[in-house]
């Protein structure tokens, strides 16, 4: 049956968790018209250092950019 992966930042909070993961159920079911159980989704959680965009990590990004930003 479809399973959906989502990466990104971590999530702390388990309610953000749970909100994101039945809307995304909540899309699948809509757009297949299968029943809730039929789905799969799974987060990824991946952290700063290890996420390269451009050539930059993105810790390395988010610590410019901090930087930056207190420069201003």
């Amino acid at each position: 049956m479809p399973t959906v992966t989502v990466e990104g930042p971590p999530l702390k909070d388990l309610d953000r968790k749970r909100t994101l993961t039945r809307e995304i159920t909540d899309a699948l079911e809509r757009a297949f018209g299968l029943p809730r159980e039929a789905y799969t989704v799974v987060l990824r959680e991946n952290q700063p250092e290890n996420v390269c965009v451009g050539g930059e990590l993105l810790c390395d990004r988010i610590a410019r950019q901090r930087e930056e930003k207190g420069k201003g």
